[in-house]
């Protein structure tokens, strides 16, 4: 059986760096204060910062709304690279 990856629309929204608004969510996989880890339409998204909050969640539309100071915002694509890794493409190049 094959996964099939559906993408739709998302829109990213921070106003002074203290509210963050997105859309596009299908889950919150985990979060703290420190960071929220959000799957979304597009990829996963890891979002760090300081005092989060979590202050809206609508799973119909798959919006969310975080508060605190805003530190990173990275989509992820699942593949960490490792010092091995980058030692050996660069050996190899």
């Amino acid at each position: 059986m094959e996964d099939k990856i559906t993408f739709g629309s998302q829109e990213f929204k921070m106003i002074d760096r203290a509210n963050v608004m997105i859309s596009g969510i299908n889950k919150i996989i985990s979060f703290d204060d420190e960071e929220f880890l959000l799957e979304s339409v597009m990829g996963n998204i890891h979002l760090k910062g300081e005092n989060l909050e979590l202050l809206k969640l609508d799973t119909n539309d798959g919006n969310v709304k975080i508060k605190g100071k805003i530190n990173s915002f990275m989509y992820l694509d699942g593949k960490e690279k490792t010092k091995e890794d980058s030692f050996i493409t660069k050996l190899f190049k």
